[in-house]
């Protein structure tokens, strides 16, 4: 069995794809970003007239982040605690990842999933940071 599931809190997709898909008693969310529900608003970021980042702040773009995947986790019927894969995409590893490190211990300090960080050139909005992850329902 496999069933779509969308949060009614956290930013809605920006395609066609759902917050998250739980098969068996693992639950898929797909990317996540820093942006907040309703809104094209982006914390910490400050765009340009053309709609390209003029400065952004990782450090908010990373709790925004972890606060809508627990959102979908917690709709979905999963919890924080119970996260065991997070891969992470950066967009400025050399910049950002010292930031996006200690923020993240800050929220996994208990729960130590798997992680993986990557560094990509683009993400489909202008974010700096995004997250790919799998827990246990």
């Amino acid at each position: 069995m496999n069933e779509k599931l969308n949060s009614h809190r956290a930013p809605e997709p920006v395609g066609l794809y759902p917050h998250a898909r739980k098969v068996g008693n693992l639950l898929f969310l797909s990317g996540v970003g820093p942006r907040e529900r309703g809104t094209k608003k982006i914390p910490g970021v400050e765009l340009n007239d053309d709609g390209s980042i003029q400065r952004y702040d990782i450090e908010a773009q990373c709790h925004s982040v972890f606060k809508n995947v627990r959102l979908i986790l917690e709709d979905a019927g999963s919890s924080w605690d119970q996260l065991i894969d997070v891969t992470v995409f950066l967009t400025n590893m050399k910049a950002d990842f010292a930031t996006y490190n200690k923020v993240y211990a800050q929220y996994f300090n208990e729960n130590q999933p798997c992680r993986t960080t990557v560094e990509i050139s683009s993400l489909p909005t202008p974010i700096a940071i995004e997250l790919k992850c799998i827990a246990v329902i």
